[in-house]
C-alpha cells in the first residue's frame, strides 16, 4: 500500500475540519493547512520593505456571493447598533438575498466609540438582530459618556482593516480590551514618527480610524497600494496572500474563493501598505523575505495545537496555536467549507 500523502492546501479549504485533522492523523505528520511544498506560490512582489507572495488554488465557493462590511453598510443594507457595552453590539443584515461577511480587523467607524470586530462571522440575509464582538480601537470620554442618541446610536462605516499586527492578535488570539488599547496607541506613535508630525485628530486624539485618515499616511500608503495593487492580473487562481516586512513574514491570509479574494484585496493591501510605513527602519535597510521563508511560515503553523470555537450563528473558528504563529480558520457549518484561514506571526 502507498503511503498516504497530503492533500493540497488548497483542497483543504473544501474539507470540514473534523476531516482535515483526519488527514493529518492517518498521513502520521503534524496537523495542517498542507504541505509546504505543495503551497503554490508565485512572487515575490516588493515594494520598499514590503514584499508579497500570491497564493493559488481552486474556487470551492462556486455560485456563492458575498458583501463585504464596507459594500454592505455603503448599500444600506446592513446595520450595526450601538449597545453602550464596549465589547459586544448588535447587527442586523437587512438584504434580502445576499450574506454579509465580516472580517476580524473590521474597524467600526461611529457609534459612542469606534471598534473592531472580533472574529469572522457570516450574516445570512434578512437576518434579524444579531450579536456582534468587538473590541474598542478608541478611548475618548466626552463621546463614550454623552446621552446616546442620534447618529450616535448606529456606525456610519467601515473604512478600514486593522493595520498592525500586534492590534490583530490583541484582537483575536489575546482578547483583551487593554492590550488593544495599548497597541492602537504604539501604532499611532509609530505613524507619527514616520509621518514626522502627530497622526492624532483633533476630533478625537485616540481614534485609530481617523490617524489612518491623515495626509500623510495616506500619501506613504499609496506609494505601496501603487505598485502593488495589480500584481495578480491576468491571474485567475489567487486565493490569497502571503506578506513580509522588513524580511519577517507577518501573515498569511488565504480566502475560499478568487472572487472572494479579489473583493478584499485592496482593503487588505492598504492595511499592509500603513503598516510597512510605519515598521520601516529609518536607515532604509532591511531583509528580503523568499519563498522559503513562506514555507517555513506555513510548516510552522502545521505545528500547532488545534481548538475549535463556534463564534457566530453557522460560523465556527479553528484554531491552531503553535511556538511562532497562529492559523485562524474560518468554517461556514451549514456548506462545510472553509471562508478564510488567517495566520498571524506571533
Amino acid at each position: 500500500m502507498k503511503p498516504l500523502k497530503f492533500v493540497r492546501f488548497a483542497a483543504l479549504l473544501s474539507l470540514p475540519a473534523t476531516v482535515v485533522l483526519a488527514v493529518v492523523v492517518l498521513a502520521q505528520q503534524p496537523a495542517s493547512p498542507g504541505k509546504p511544498s505543495d503551497v503554490k506560490l508565485s512572487g515575490p512582489y516588493a515594494h520598499d520593505n514590503l514584499t508579497i507572495f500570491l497564493v493559488h488554488g481552486e474556487d470551492h465557493l462556486k455560485g456563492r456571493t458575498f458583501l463585504t462590511l464596507p459594500e454592505a453598510l455603503q448599500q444600506k443594507k446592513f446595520v450595526i447598533h450601538e449597545t453602550q457595552s464596549v465589547n459586544q453590539l448588535t447587527m442586523e443584515n437587512l438584504s434580502p438575498t445576499e450574506e454579509v461577511l465580516i472580517l476580524s480587523g473590521d474597524i467600526l467607524k461611529g457609534g459612542q466609540q469606534d471598534r473592531i470586530a472580533q472574529f469572522d462571522i457570516l450574516v445570512p440575509p434578512k437576518s434579524g438582530k444579531l450579536p456582534l464582538q468587538a473590541f474598542c480601537v478608541e478611548l475618548t470620554a466626552a463621546r463614550w459618556m454623552r446621552k446616546l442618541e442620534g447618529k450616535d446610536k448606529t456606525f456610519e462605516g467601515s473604512p478600514f482593516n486593522s493595520v498592525s499586527n500586534s492590534v490583530r492578535l490583541a484582537t483575536r488570539y489575546q482578547m483583551n480590551q487593554s492590550e488593544v488599547w495599548k497597541q492602537v496607541a504604539e501604532i499611532q506613535k509609530q505613524l507619527s514618527e514616520k509621518a514626522g508630525k502627530s497622526v492624532k485628530d483633533k476630533e478625537s486624539d485616540s481614534s485609530l480610524a481617523l490617524s489612518l485618515k491623515i495626509k500623510e499616511v495616506r500619501e506613504a500608503t499609496e506609494r505601496y497600494t501603487t505598485k502593488l495593487k495589480d500584481i495578480f492580473q491576468g491571474k485567475q487562481d489567487v486565493i490569497g496572500y502571503v506578506f513580509a516586512i522588513n524580511g519577517k513574514v507577518i501573515a498569511a491570509d488565504i480566502y475560499g474563493s478568487p472572487v472572494l479574494f479579489r473583493k478584499v484585496w485592496p482593503r487588505l493591501l492598504d492595511a499592509n501598505g500603513i503598516e510597512a510605513f510605519a515598521e520601516r527602519p529609518k536607515d532604509g535597510m532591511y531583509d528580503k523575505a523568499t519563498a522559503a521563508d513562506v514555507r517555513a511560515f506555513f510548516d510552522e503553523a502545521a505545528k500547532g495545537k488545534a481548538s475549535t470555537r463556534d463564534v457566530g450563528k453557522g460560523v465556527r473558528q479553528i484554531t491552531n496555536d503553535s511556538k511562532r504563529n497562529v492559523q485562524f480558520e474560518t468554517q461556514d457549518l451549514k456548506s462545510g467549507t472553509t471562508l478564510r484561514k488567517n495566520i498571524l506571526a506571533h
